[in-house]
């Protein structure tokens, strides 16, 4: 089986937590460690801000950076339904009330119109998506946000080596928030990464993260427990030098299935729009025409002959019981259409020439 993602782990990560193992420490008590510092001040320098602050997962990053932007109880977050449940998780666990709105059909994320169309009195934020590793249209919803006062905390769990005019993705937002789990472009096993321009707030994230301190044992404010460990560090800082080959590997292999599937008029294929880089986490491709039982059995298909194919996302989140019980019905054509059209391939740096060439061959014979 070629599977949907695979972490690419070598000796130089298994050499990294064996030393921290036989040297130590293994964590911090403010969560600030060597290994943890250095991973750090990497990333901050990869993704063009001033501040990286390390937590243990994505889901931790995402809420630490909610809470840190200031949203509060009741306070109104507006977000995609078309994405992982962590994006509204994390604004529900701060307290806030998910505003799900549509999605471009084109790039899958957010629609800018209907951010506009979203906003109260009552929101206090925008959370925006780079689904897929394709960064969001920022700018108009930095617009936007300035125009109303809010605060943009974007999620980038997928976008390891997007770009958005020029610059990393989420460089232009008041926090961005990235995932290092198994599955990303780079990974240390669980972990995530918050990361900002902000000085204040770095500081506020840095407390969230240990408990509300800034020294130990003198609590300043309410925080959690989302350190990052000594040994997922050891192995992100390996990782992240390795990004650019596993960027450039994913980039290859998209490009050739693009190459091939454009023989088909059966499918939408993804693109990148001017300016945008995409990070090709995941190469989605969409159904102009077909059902979702006609999908679902192209993706069986595919696995049978040892592809695997995935659907994300196949159940909105607007649509799950608990959002839509809690916050109520909303009306997202746009979302609904595309959970039912779309599935993805692999094309993570472990996938060959020989396999890209496979899969697309495969598919256009499915088709």
């Amino acid at each position: 089986m070629i599977p949907i993602n695979l972490p690419k782990i070598g000796e130089e990560e298994v050499e990294a937590v064996v030393k921290v193992l036989r040297d130590g420490p293994l964590t911090n008590a403010l969560g600030a460690g060597p290994m943890v510092t250095e991973f750090e001040k990497k990333f901050a320098a990869f993704a063009n801000v001033k501040h990286a602050v390390a937590v243990n997962t994505g889901t931790a990053a995402l809420h630490m950076a909610i809470v840190a932007a200031g949203v509060k109880q009741g306070d109104e977050v507006i977000l995609p339904s078309f994405t992982f449940v962590a994006t509204a998780e994390a604004v529900v666990m701060a307290g806030g009330k998910p505003v799900f709105v549509d999605i471009d059909p084109e790039t899958y994320t957010i629609s800018p119109v209907a951010i506009e169309k979203a906003i109260t009195r009552k929101t206090t934020a925008i959370v925006p998506v780079d689904l897929y590793g394709l960064p969001v249209d920022i700018k108009p919803i930095r617009e936007i946000a300035a125009e109303h006062g809010l605060a943009i905390v974007e999620d980038a769990a997928q976008a390891h080596g997007a770009t958005y005019g020029g610059k990393s993705a989420g460089a232009f937002a008041d926090a961005a928030c990235w995932s290092l789990y198994a599955s990303k472009n780079i990974t240390t096993g669980e972990g995530g990464v918050v990361t900002t321009d902000d000085d204040e707030l770095a500081e506020k994230l840095r407390m969230l993260r240990t408990h509300g301190e800034k020294a130990k044992y003198s609590s300043l404010m309410l925080g959690y427990n989302y350190r990052m460990s000594e040994i997922q560090a050891a192995i992100g800082v390996v990782q992240l030098g390795k990004l650019p080959s596993f960027a450039a590997k994913r980039r290859e292999n998209a490009q050739r299935l693009t190459e091939s599937l454009r023989k088909t008029e059966k499918l939408q294929l993804p693109h990148e729009p001017k300016g945008c880089r995409h990070s090709w986490y995941l190469y989605t491709v969409r159904f102009k025409n077909s059902t979702e039982d006609e999908r679902n059995k192209v993706v069986a298909e595919l696995k049978n002959k040892g592809i695997g194919a995935e659907v994300y996302y196949a159940n909105p989140v607007h649509l799950m019981p608990f959002y839509r019980d809690s916050f109520g019905k909303r009306e997202l054509p746009e979302t609904e259409k595309a959970a039912k059209q779309v599935f993805s391939l692999p094309v993570h740096p472990g996938v060959t020439e020989e396999q890209a060439d496979y899969i697309a061959a495969t598919l256009l014979q499915l088709l």
